[in-house]
């Protein structure tokens, strides 16, 4: 029997809401607890995501996840997101030393591991590529059902027409703010002009930001003479970005790596698989540093399982 966190959230909501989001949780817990067959008493630690990531989902899985390490009296472990996304994939498609591409709502990295790290050789100097779809997204009001950037993809599909838009790589970083406004601009008064269509635009955006995407992620493979790539994040799972990465992993006699939605998408397995290799080489988190952080880069974390 689940014992109710009666600490959670204490004085930071009014006592009905506070209550309502007990609740909540009580019922997720419970929920999956009877799916994976177990008890409190079988959990060995608690993990959740120290960051980076928006404020309030960080601190309120963080309340959590503090209140039910002390009522269970178990150990906890605060996990970089990025990491769980970086560790996940690597679990799933059995890849070895890959360069990495993570692509999400919040984040756009090139990443590759050397020295008990995880380097980060590029990414966004701005916004990130799944914000730069989902404000698109949004423009032409498409539906959140099921994403916004697969609701992008599908448009994408359809369309016939390239627009030119600005191809923003220096370096080894990439933007996206530029592009965003320019099709806003620019497309939308094409689109009203019925000079190009929604699906065109759609096409237009995904084929000029995924170049950019390959072109950065080719470069750094040159560099640490990797022949393998691996694709994690929420916008690894468009099969487009997948589709244009293979050819150029193709003609560089190298490997794609990459996984549907379930291992994609953020979700609670990375976290726990992640903190699981974090707890069993380097030990419980010290309580006095058990809270969130938005800013988390993925570099902060020395690898010690590898």
């Amino acid at each position: 029997m689940l014992k109710e966190p009666k600490r959670l959230l204490k004085g930071f909501l009014p006592k009905e809401t506070a209550q309502h989001h007990r609740d909540n949780i009580l019922i997720l817990l419970k929920e999956a607890f009877q799916k994976a067959g177990v008890t409190p008493f079988d959990i060995d630690v608690v993990c959740y995501t120290k960051g980076p990531g928006m404020g309030a989902p960080l601190v309120s899985v963080a309340v959590v996840a503090r209140t039910l390490a002390q009522l269970w009296n178990k150990p906890i472990v605060g996990v970089n997101h990025c990491i769980g996304h970086i560790e996940m994939g690597r679990q799933i498609t059995n890849s070895d030393n890959p360069t990495v591409l993570y692509v999400s709502g919040g984040n756009t990295q090139i990443i590759a591991y050397a020295c008990k790290k995880y380097r980060i050789f590029g990414e966004t100097i701005d916004i990130a590529v799944g914000n730069c779809l989902d404000r698109f997204a949004r423009v032409l009001n498409l539906s959140n059902d099921p994403s916004p950037g697969y609701n992008i993809e599908q448009m994408a599909k359809r369309g016939k027409k390239y627009l030119q838009l600005p191809y923003v790589v220096k370096g080894m970083d990439v933007s996206f703010s530029g592009i965003l406004s320019f099709i806003e601009e620019v497309g939308i008064n094409l689109l009203k002009a019925k000079e190009y269509t929604a699906e065109d635009l759609c096409f237009s955006l995904q084929e000029t930001v995924f170049a950019m995407l390959v072109e950065t992620t080719e470069r750094a493979m040159a560099h640490c003479n990797s022949q393998e790539v691996l694709l994690v994040g929420g916008v690894a799972c468009n099969l487009r970005l997948q589709e244009m990465m293979a050819d150029m992993c193709s003609e560089r006699g190298a490997k794609i790596y990459a996984t549907d939605e379930r291992y994609c998408i953020d979700n609670g397995a990375m976290i726990a698989h992640a903190g699981a290799l974090l707890f069993k080489h380097t030990g419980p988190t010290k309580w006095d540093e058990t809270y969130c952080t938005q800013r988390f880069r993925t570099d902060d974390v020395e690898v010690t399982w590898r």
